[in-house]
């Protein structure tokens, strides 16, 4: 059951992570919109293991899904970017 309740939050914090940050460049679907969640719930969660702020046995909950869910599509236009930059020469 968790790992449906995974996929679950994953898909809303990936679609929040959306709104608050639209572009061009970032994945589109609903595979891809949740990959993008859980992507950014397992950088929050390394992000507040290496900080301190969680515990080992811990993750990141719901707003620290969405805030690696930001970091993820910022990393993901920053590589997207560079290569349509490149391409077109």
């Amino acid at each position: 059951m968790s790992i449906i309740w995974t996929i679950i939050i994953g898909f809303v914090a990936g679609v929040i992570a959306k709104l608050i940050m639209p572009g061009r460049n970032e994945p589109s679907g609903f595979i891809l919109t949740t990959i993008l969640g859980i992507v950014g719930a397992f950088v929050a969660t390394y992000l507040g293991q290496a900080l301190g702020w969680y515990r080992a046995d811990e993750g990141a909950g719901f707003i620290g899904a969405v805030v690696g869910a930001i970091i993820v599509l910022f990393i993901w236009g920053l590589i997207a970017g560079r290569s349509r930059s490149t391409s077109t020469y």
